[in-house]
């Protein structure tokens, strides 16, 4: 029997897309479709608080409604409304289809929502791929662009060849296991020998692979600074922040549950993955002019921060499930902060389309509480106390020094010297905010109260977390027992 309940997120926000779908064919009034999609996400929102703190199963315990996945649905309707806020207006006056973006963005969302409650691999592949299909198309909106044509394509490319690496993994997982159930995969995997276990391993690190696309680690980051600079501004906040979520909560799924067996061969291979990727984002963001393309490559480099603790897979339990804290912890506290700092550049490309870093020049006299906002989020992102990406950090090199492995402390002396290279991009846009004249004939830049709600959401989010880390801490833990199983 299907537990409608538990799934009735899920079904509320597909009947909002399908109902924007519609209402957009029978109305001239374009604006309607912004109105009903945050309605949608706000009663989604409150369906998902009526089942706080229970725990239920269906579809024969291939969908499980856990705190696991009651913390990253919050996460991802959190992240809806932020992206929503900063549609509204960029989307009104930039001649998009609006009811096919809202359409296409809140299907995406579902694909989210039932990602983290996913727990066969059916499952976790048709999740995956409603987030993707829709994300091809979400990124090429801007149809008459060159650059966003260009970046869409790739943007598919890679991404089909992700999916059938990673549908090839899960199909000789399947023949070795005799299951697609991630429990029973589990189960499954100790008992394995010889040929069986080798080529078990090789079918692993294929599904991996395709997470590590959706994540964009490298080698598998280079679709998105193009993907990012082509999309419209708000669909490259929702890449950077609830798509990279999405495929990090299927990861950890994958890793920490069905192949925890396997800790010892997928965590060293996590701690290369993790030190190229954080290589990789921070070295090429310092050459960038392009602040969308900056956040793009800053966003490769989190990804290589957030991939460090998976690195202490293969310690003890104990340290496992304080690595598996640290992964959500960080998935929030970055959620929060990089949506801000996409409402500031959402906020200002509609006067500067260009995006350039140089736009920014003199930001603080012209709008100082904008630029306050955007210096929050870039020195959130470095990692600077007292604001949330600094915790974001510490819960990271705790997770593995506590392990006293030599080579996870060398990863995260790595992980300390690439935070001090990020430091130089985030500081450098700060400066040029606060001390360059302002081009000549700029005017003051007025904040609208959609982008305001939203660029002030995320400050106070970004604040209060820092200062206050326990208000989330105490929810991550929780969520962390799933590794234990």
């Amino acid at each position: 029997m299907i537990d409608f309940h538990a799934i009735a997120p899920e079904l509320i926000l597909a009947a909002t897309a399908v109902l924007v779908l519609v209402v957009d064919l029978y109305t001239d009034r374009k604006v309607v479709s912004s109105y009903i999609s945050i309605a949608g996400a706000l009663a989604t929102a409150a369906a998902l608080a009526t089942l706080v703190g229970e725990r239920r199963e269906t579809f024969g315990g291939s969908f499980v409604l856990d705190n696991y996945a009651l913390l990253f649905k919050a996460l991802f309707l959190g992240a809806l409304l932020l992206v929503l806020l900063m549609s509204k207006r960029y989307i009104d006056k930039g001649g998009y289809y609006q009811g096919e973006f809202y359409f296409l963005l809140l299907s995406s969302f579902v694909g989210m929502l039932l990602m983290p409650s996913s727990r066969d691999l059916l499952m976790l592949f048709i999740s995956l791929e409603i987030v993707s299909a829709t994300g091809f198309i979400l990124a090429g909106l801007r149809k008459g662009d060159a650059r966003s044509n260009e970046g869409s394509l790739k943007f598919l490319l890679i991404g089909v060849l992700s999916t059938a690496v990673m549908l090839f993994g899960m199909s000789l997982v399947y023949g070795l296991a005799g299951s697609i159930k991630l429990a029973e995969i589990a189960t499954a995997v100790p008992a394995l020998t010889g040929p069986d276990r080798s080529l078990m391993v090789m079918s692993m690190f294929l599904i991996i692979t395709g997470f590590a696309f959706k994540v964009s680690a490298a080698p598998f980051h280079f679709w998105a600074p193009d993907t990012y600079e082509g999309s419209p501004v708000p669909v490259a906040a929702f890449l950077s922040v609830a798509s990279k979520a999405a495929g990090f909560a299927g990861l950890l799924l994958v890793t920490f549950i069905a192949f925890a067996d396997l800790a010892d061969a997928w965590a060293p291979a996590f701690g290369f993955l993790a030190a190229f990727t954080m290589l990789m984002g921070n070295v090429i963001a310092l050459a960038q002019t392009s602040m969308v393309r900056l956040l793009a490559y800053s966003s490769v480099a989190q990804a290589g921060y957030m991939l460090v603790p998976f690195a202490a897979g293969a310690s003890d339990p104990a340290s496992r499930n304080e690595a598996f804290s640290a992964v959500l912890v960080y998935l929030l506290l970055y959620g929060i902060t990089n949506l801000g700092a996409f409402a500031v550049v959402t906020l200002i490309a509609q006067r500067q389309p260009s995006n350039l870093i140089a736009d920014y020049r003199g930001l603080g006299q012209r709008s100082p509480g904008l630029a306050i906002a955007m210096s929050v989020f870039l020195l959130s992102l470095a990692g600077i106390p007292p604001l949330a990406g600094f915790y974001a950090k510490l819960v990271v090199f705790r997770s593995v020094l506590g392990t006293g492995d030599p080579w996870l402390l060398a990863l995260a002396l790595f992980m300390a010297l690439m935070t001090v290279v990020a430091l130089f991009y985030y500081l450098s846009i700060v400066l040029r905010m606060w001390q360059t004249e302002a081009p000549e004939g700029a005017g003051e830049l007025r904040i609208p109260v959609p982008y305001g709600l939203a660029i002030g959401l995320s400050t106070l989010g970004v604040f209060l977390l820092g200062v206050l880390p326990g208000l989330l801490v105490q929810l991550a833990p929780a969520s962390s027992l799933i590794a234990g199983r």
